[in-house]
């Protein structure tokens, strides 16, 4: 996908770089696949706001996406590639040669007509999914699956791609796009190739209107609000804010907030920190 900078016709148009939709092929997902999204308004159960910033949108239908890719050794078609509102990524509308269909995550240059598959023991082409045990190494994955039979957890939006760097009996070690090097389960399975729409990072939306659109509101500046509103607030003209927090008096700005503790970091080789 590339991205196209429109005329200025309006203010809103003057500074908008826009996706190029060229590389979807339909505009209408299939039924049997899509469901109600039921939006929080980022409330919970009692109706406080647990997160800021959140609230009205346009409305959507969930794509029901095959993260597990479990139906091994059936070949499967790639009918369509379509656009999601649920996420930055493309994504392939494919049929099985037992007739079923199922949407997937749709890697960067795949085609309508390509043919993929999943299974132990498959070839590592792109968009077949398989153990990481059992790809080369130097391999390009995405959809990385972080326990065995969980579905893909990591390395699923635009244009991201992990890859394979080296492999032991039990563990197979990946580099992550934030540069982490870590280890995981060699039974886990990933997609081979990088995720589609690689350009996503070039928009500019052009308005505030159209992060409305995408459901987010306004978000005021701490260093605009007063003492009573924000640990950074008050001071005369444009004074500094102090040290950076949060509203809630937590350091931010290089603040460590990982619990030393934490399982996962028995995993991780070198950190994305490091340099």
């Amino acid at each position: 996908m590339a991205t196209k900078k429109l005329k200025p016709i309006t203010p809103g148009t003057r500074h908008r770089v826009a996706p190029d939709f060229s590389d979807i092929t339909t505009d209408k997902p299939e039924r049997s696949l899509i469901t109600g999204l039921h939006k929080t308004g980022a409330r919970n159960s009692k109706g406080r706001m647990t997160v800021r910033h959140r609230g009205g949108g346009h409305k959507r239908a969930y794509r029901i996406i095959d993260f597990k890719r479990t139906k091994d050794d059936i070949p499967a078609t790639v009918k369509t590639i379509e656009y999601d509102p649920n996420r930055t990524a493309r994504i392939a509308l494919v049929a099985y040669r037992d007739g079923e269909k199922r949407y997937i995550i749709a890697p960067d240059r795949l085609k309508v007509g390509d043919t993929i598959i999943s299974g132990q023991k498959v070839e590592p082409n792109l968009g077949n999914t398989m153990p990481l045990g059992n790809m080369p190494l130097g391999t390009t994955v995405h959809n990385v699956e972080l326990q065995p039979g969980k579905g893909a957890q990591i390395v699923r939006s635009a244009g991201a791609r992990a890859q394979l760097v080296a492999k032991t009996e039990k563990y197979a070690t990946i580099k992550l796009p934030s540069g982490e090097v870590r280890m995981v389960l060699n039974t886990c399975r990933a997609t081979v190739g990088t995720v589609s729409n690689p350009d996503h990072f070039n928009v500019i939306l052009g308005k505030a209107g159209r992060n409305r659109w995408k459901g987010r509101r306004p978000r005021t500046r701490a260093v605009a609000m007063n003492p009573v509103d924000h640990p950074m607030g008050g001071g005369e003209g444009k004074a500094s804010g102090g040290h950076p927090r949060s509203p809630w008096g937590q350091k931010a700005k290089g603040h460590k907030t990982r619990k030393p503790n934490k399982q996962s970091s028995r995993y991780i080789v070198r950190s994305r920190k490091q340099k």
